[in-house]
């Protein structure tokens, strides 16, 4: 047993463990991290960065299929699929020594292994080279974070059958491949191999496309995706699963219509669960929610000194609320200033036209029954993405009728993702549409949609 007594062990390296660990030692703390695998956790390592460097990737190849369009001749254009998976995982090396770097820099100190809670104030490491270790500390904050749900009776070979963490190693780009689940996870490696040639099958048992988001978004991005090639089914449920030695074979059933599909292989992509198995002890009991730690305002689980931030306090499962929490979770912790809640946030997806919003959608706000007024722009109106070939999409904002609060952003399009960054810090602000309108914006740019949308709220748009 050491003999420290620390001020904070963190169980967990991602977004919400390795960044309050991070500030625990900003704060002048004692601090441990123990992670699992690597630090930056399954995000870094396992999911947004990885997937996002393929998304380039694809992005690129997808560009230089229409050189001609921007005036250039291409001829005998291939592509090496096993170094663009290398790449991806060559990514997420230099970003996970970056992690270890600034533990360095802030003096935390850093174990790879399994940590468990074996009593409060007591964390022993049960698994890797440290194992036997035990730390006592004052406070434990568990960031363990999430793991992908299996369907049951479905095992995950790794071949046949995946999920986001074994698509992300195959060296071999399959030929055909069925993708259950069109959340953010299904949507971007939809997209992700659909650019490499392969026949991509994308199935949603709910109505739309990322249900989370705006119908006017989900329409229009399903569209898209046809376009592109590929195949998208909505309401439609996958059932009598076989997995065969080169192939797997399914139904896909919709309004009792079943259609048989066979397939290379299936990728997995229904959800996650919380990441809890081992982290506690016997010992030990934390009130859950479905499976997720229940947390109070200053992040405190029903254990007095044993906090819990990130994916496994539950939704939204992002890796930027996950960081959010888990810095507000150690500020409230040490007295630094009062723990703030998540309020507004970006959700995002990635695939190419990208997606991203915050606030209320639109059936949301009729389901309220709020009085709002729409204001909507699409890129083709915008000189910028026209310019750049990238005019799919549009900003759409919805606003309180009478006040022109801001209740909702939508937009779909060409770095739709760093556009809603100004929607957020207006909402966090609370700016008004009108705000927004008449905040001058540079021309050419992309973001003179999102003051072009503003304005059309009350009609005033230029460009429509």
């Amino acid at each position: 047993m050491s003999d420290t007594i620390y001020d904070l062990v963190v169980i967990g390296g991602g977004p919400a463990g390795y960044a309050g660990a991070i500030r625990a030692g900003q704060l002048g703390k004692k601090v441990v991290c123990i992670e699992l695998e690597r630090a930056g956790g399954t995000c870094l390592n396992w999911g947004c960065i990885p997937t996002k460097a393929l998304l380039k990737s694809a992005e690129l190849y997808r560009t230089f299929q229409k050189a001609e369009f921007y005036g250039f001749s291409v001829s005998g254009l291939t592509f090496d699929f096993e170094k663009v998976m290398q790449r991806s995982r060559g990514v997420s090396t230099q970003m996970s020594k970056g992690i270890e770097f600034l533990f360095k820099k802030n003096k935390v100190d850093y174990f790879v292994g399994k940590g468990q809670v074996t009593i409060p104030g007591m964390v022993e490491i049960t698994e890797g080279e440290h194992k036997g270790k035990y730390f006592r500390t004052k406070n434990i904050l568990l960031a363990t974070g999430q793991k992908p749900k299996a369907l049951p009776g479905l095992p995950v070979d790794g071949v046949r059958v995946q999920t986001s963490r074994e698509a992300l190693v195959p060296k071999a780009l399959p030929k055909a491949l069925v993708i259950i689940g069109a959340g953010a996870i299904g949507v971007e490696f939809a997209y992700f191999f659909n650019a490499f040639g392969c026949k991509v099958t994308l199935v949603e048992m709910l109505p739309q496309v990322l249900p989370v988001e705006d119908e006017d978004v989900a329409r229009t991005l399903e569209r898209s995706f046809a376009k592109q090639g590929i195949t998208v089914h909505t309401s439609t449920k996958c059932e009598n699963i076989k997995v065969g030695a080169k192939s797997v074979k399914l139904d896909l059933v919709k309004d009792g219509v079943k259609t048989e599909v066979e397939t290379e292989s299936v990728l997995v992509a229904i959800g996650i669960t919380s990441a809890l198995e081992g982290l506690l002890s016997p010992k030990v009991k934390l009130d859950l929610d479905r499976g997720f730690v229940k947390v109070g305002a200053d992040y405190q689980t029903s254990v007095p000194g044993i906090y819990a931030a990130g994916d496994i306090q539950g939704p939204p499962w992002l890796a930027h609320v996950a960081t959010f929490r888990a810095v507000n979770a150690i500020n409230g912790m040490f007295g630094h200033s009062q723990p703030k809640l998540v309020g507004n946030f970006p959700g995002c997806t990635y695939c190419q036209p990208q997606v991203a919003s915050t606030g209320l959608t639109e059936r949301a706000c009729q389901e309220r029954k709020l009085d709002y007024k729409i204001g909507k722009f699409p890129f083709a109106a915008s000189g910028k993405a026209v310019a750049s070939g990238d005019s799919e999409g549009f900003v759409k904002v919805i606003s309180d009728a009478k006040t022109g609060e801001i209740l909702g952003v939508h937009i779909l399009g060409n770095e739709a993702t760093e556009l809603i960054a100004e929607y957020g810090l207006a909402m966090n602000l609370e700016a008004t549409v009108e705000d927004i309108h008449h905040t001058i914006h540079a021309h050419p740019t992309l973001s003179e949609a999102n003051m072009e949308a503003a304005a059309a709220t009350t009609s005033e748009a230029i460009h429509i």
